[in-house]
């Protein structure tokens, strides 16, 4: 009743034409934005303070059992393990969170907590993907808030500060490089021991996205520091999977034997094992300004249309199905499967940064459309069965992140509808005792006994930027950007000298800089970013094509 008094008052007056435009269209009024931004605001302050009463110092919230969690004593069980490190994770994934929602007082906390209580000199072997963007992203972001002179999030300066967090990420990334070494290929091992290095024992496989995805961090600190160590081993494993490509469709699989280079995984897709290798491409590019970054995007942008990309053309309008993005064999560019999967929901966001926002628009309506009929988003999504074919979710965030960006680039209050829904949905279904949980099965609705801690870093802060408008984020020029793991970190002129030419020859000729005020996105659509004000209240999407979307995953 509540969220549904929320909606009345919130229609914007609409009246007359079909239940589309009725639901979704006219002015989204200021005093619902500001309830449903405190809103956000109160979910993230109740998982936060449930994991600090409950389950600090252990990594994670079992919300359901209110106690913490840690590194499972099985080491098969990596869903765990190659996640937890018996670091506080929950706590340093936050951090940034809490600056952005102006929460000085409780940064503040945090971070003192963290320098006094948090070692990474543990007997703990963890997956150096998850232990770069979760942990040292989150690390590199509060110093950079902390020692940013400007302070735009209100004073979040600690006192006597001595760049400990910078060395605190410096120490963790230390111990990440063995997964650098030994490797024929360039490609890091998938699995590290903090205290002893790469497990006698270790997989020779890892996946696209977890070997090619840790550039920015790594980049950052390299940059930071002066030393180019970091930097040089991301970007030879980057263009060691870039040399990998198919000759034929110039195509990625998800998974290689990092000293054969033999593709054991041929899929390639949008999801799960490749899905932040594209976005780094181009993240690395505006942050860097290394010209080679953006090339390399844009040669898989168009090789992902070409093969990847089905259905009609235009989205909004034409003969034919809407269009999908599917998984297809990299040397052949056939399907593979039927199936789509919720880390997919991610590529709408990143098309806004380049411009495609058309494309973006109507990709965006698929996930949604998904999202209104379970209340969540299932893990795999059988597209042609319609039905999930994994169906927990875990509380991901890509579904809000491209609602986010998509408000950002559009203004179009559509996508404050958006947000309600999925706001009202994760409170409705995911609430527990103490805090927010997984959903074990999207059309059960029965829950598991974990709260990941990118719920924190990255899902409740999209909702609260998508409802607050007056955010320090939304009027700095767009000079910050996100991490894959919804980290804040500033675009300055800092991060654009290169240190690694110096130990790659030959590459100096190649590495064409681009100076902060030059970075314009790669258009890949005519349309404008913003939506004219004569316009803006219109629905993004023909009701038709909502229609069509909603008859595909079998919503009507």
């Amino acid at each position: 009743s509540h969220w549904g008094s929320l909606l009345r008052r919130g229609d914007g007056g609409a009246t007359g034409g079909d239940e589309y435009e009725r639901r979704y269209s006219g002015a989204f009024p200021p005093q619902l934005r500001a309830r449903l931004r405190d809103a956000a605001r109160g979910m993230f302050v109740f998982g936060y303070d449930s994991y600090m009463r409950h389950a600090f110092p252990r990594d994670e919230l079992d919300p359901l059992h209110c106690r913490g969690r840690g590194p499972d004593h099985d080491p098969s069980n990596l869903n765990i393990n190659d996640v937890l490190g018996n670091y506080s994770l929950t706590l340093i994934d936050a951090l940034d969170t809490l600056a952005v929602m102006g929460n000085s007082s409780e940064f503040q906390k945090a971070v003192k907590l963290v320098i006094d209580t948090v070692s990474f000199d543990k007997d703990s072997t963890v997956q150096v993907f998850e232990a770069t963007i979760r942990v040292l992203g989150s690390l590199l972001s509060a110093h950079i808030i902390i020692t940013d002179t400007k302070q735009p999030f209100g004073d979040m300066t600690i006192k006597d500060y001595d760049n400990e967090l910078l060395h605190m990420a410096h120490d963790l990334a230390v111990r990440l490089l063995p997964a650098f070494e030994n490797t024929k290929t360039g490609i890091p091992y998938p699995r590290v021991n903090l205290k002893k290095g790469v497990p006698p024992d270790s997989n020779n496989e890892t996946c696209t996205a977890g070997a090619g995805s840790l550039l920015v961090e790594f980049g950052i600190l390299s940059r930071l520091l002066g030393d180019s160590t970091f930097e040089w081993v991301a970007r030879r494993a980057v263009k060691a999977l870039w040399n990998l490509r198919s000759n034929n469709t110039g195509l990625l699989g998800n998974v290689v034997n990092i000293q054969t280079g033999h593709w054991v995984g041929k899929q390639s897709g949008l999801g799960a094992g490749s899905d932040s290798f594209y976005e780094y491409l181009l993240k690395s590019y505006i942050l860097f300004g290394e010209k080679e970054d953006l090339d390399m995007f844009n040669d898989a942008y168009r090789n992902i249309q070409n093969h990847l990309r089905r259905g009609r053309e235009a989205c909004n309008e034409g003969e034919g199905d809407p269009p999908l993005y599917v998984n297809v064999n990299m040397f052949t560019g056939q399907l593979m499967n039927t199936w789509i999967d919720s880390l997919q929901a991610f590529f709408p966001g990143l098309q806004v940064l380049i411009g495609d926002v058309e494309d973006a628009i109507c990709l965006h309506a698929f996930y949604y459309a998904i999202w209104k009929r379970y209340g969540a988003l299932p893990e795999r999504y059988n597209w042609q069965l319609q039905a999930p074919d994994v169906p927990f979710y875990p509380l991901r965030p890509e579904l809000v992140e491209s609602t986010y960006l998509l408000y950002q680039a559009t203004k179009n209050p559509f996508y404050l509808h958006v947000g309600m829904d999925i706001l009202q949905s994760l409170e409705k279904y995911t609430k527990a005792k103490c805090g927010y949980a997984t959903l074990h099965h999207v059309v059960e609705k029965t829950k598991e006994d974990r709260m990941e801690s990118f719920f924190l870093s990255e899902t409740c802060k999209y909702l609260y930027l998508l409802f607050d408008e007056e955010n320090p984020l939304h009027k700095s020029g767009n000079k910050y950007m996100f991490t894959t793991e919804g980290h804040v970190v500033s675009v300055d002129e800092r991060f654009r000298n290169s240190l690694w030419q110096d130990i790659l020859p030959g590459e100096e000729d190649s590495a064409e800089k681009i100076k902060p005020n030059e970075l314009k996105a790669v258009n890949f659509s005519s349309n404008c970013n913003r939506v004219p004000d004569e316009r803006r209240y219109l629905l993004p999407l023909k009701s038709n094509y909502m229609r069509q979307i909603d008859r595909m995953v079998g919503l009507i």
